[in-house]
């Protein structure tokens, strides 16, 4: 059977986004936008139909590539050092001097086909550009003088050879953001650090800091354990010195995390989770016991979280700026 080849442009898709960020379809004989959006179904084969959606989704990846080096973000490699073999190699975007700036903001997607830049592909293609992807973030956060740095959690592997290959330090998710952190956050120069995570970049995020391991871990664990348990012990208590020592905000919008019953006195302290709801924008909402806050993001669904609670997430990350950027202990 033949493989089906898909344009590679969005233009080519006989598509483009008008002056309001919606996709519309273009005039054949124009060539401009008319009023009419993304038609899913353009023959009787459905596969081909799902097909031809996954093929234009990665367009919008590149797409919105486009649209952070247009904010000016720089790809960095990730891992930043180690093979040349730049194939098996992922990136992330980062605005000039983010790493030597004071304050820096670090945005996380969630899980799926998403990439750098975006919240939701379906908001993309069924709503706008300022839903679905993070450029609204990332011209607040320029605006208030923050460095950014844009993770790319979902970009972990690449074909070689006509097979998937893991790409080194970008396995996964969690382990992305671990490598990010090790290259390039740890070293910087940058004093405050917020952290910006939607839905499974809440994980991510629980992850890094593994407050399941620490400050609750046994004087005598190093003696009575193997190497490789050795090295996550000390990476967590690595981990939880910088958070405690460098972020002074954890911003999520509806984060799927979970959090230990112990241990997580300092996450509580400075996070908040924006989650879906009916209720009216900050309006708080029922939290579990040990977990951070739960506020109304204004919005009942999953996806629109991050763009319905954008002028409160801010405001929050500019009120805990305030009160750690007075003391001189962080």
């Amino acid at each position: 059977m033949a493989v089906t080849e898909f344009p590679k442009t969005l233009r080519e898709f006989g598509y483009d986004f008008d002056a309001d960020g919606k996709l519309r379809k273009l005039d054949q004989s124009t060539g401009l936008t008319t009023r009419e959006g993304f038609e899913f179904n353009v023959s009787e084969d459905l596969q081909y139909n799902q097909k031809r959606y996954e093929a234009l989704g990665e367009v919008l990846n590149e797409y919105v590539y486009g649209l952070l080096e247009k904010e000016g973000l720089k790809r960095l490699p990730v891992p930043k050092d180690g093979s040349s073999d730049t194939i098996l190699k992922s990136f992330v975007f980062c605005s000039d001097g983010a790493l030597e700036n004071d304050k820096l903001i670090i945005i996380i997607h969630g899980s799926g086909v998403v990439r750098a830049g975006q919240w939701a592909r379906r908001l993309i293609i069924n709503d706008n550009l300022q839903s679905g992807t993070q450029i609204p973030y990332i011209k607040k956060s320029h605006e208030l003088g923050y460095g950014v740095l844009v993770l790319n959690t979902n970009d972990n592997q690449r074909i070689v050879a006509g097979k998937p290959k893991k790409i080194p330090g970008s396995e996964d998710p969690c382990r992305h953001l671990d490598t990010v952190w090790n290259d390039y956050v740890r070293p910087s120069k940058v004093k405050h650090i917020a952290i910006v995570a939607h839905s499974y970049g809440g994980v991510c995020v629980m992850k890094f800091v593994n407050f399941s391991l620490f400050p609750s871990i046994p004087k005598n664990l190093i003696l009575h354990t193997n190497s490789n348990r050795i090295v996550t012990v000390l990476q967590a208590m690595k981990n939880v010195n910088e958070f405690t020592k460098r972020i002074f905000a954890v911003a999520l919008t509806d984060s799927v995390h979970s959090l230990p019953a112990k241990g997580t006195d300092h996450i509580v302290k400075v996070s908040r989770n924006w989650v879906a709801s009916n209720n009216p924008l900050d309006t708080p909402e029922l939290s579990l016991s040990g977990d951070v806050d739960r506020v109304s993001s204004g919005h009942n669904t999953h996806e629109m979280s991050s763009w319905a609670c954008i002028e409160s997430l801010f405001k929050f990350l500019e009120d805990r700026y305030r009160t750690v950027s007075a003391r001189t202990d962080l």
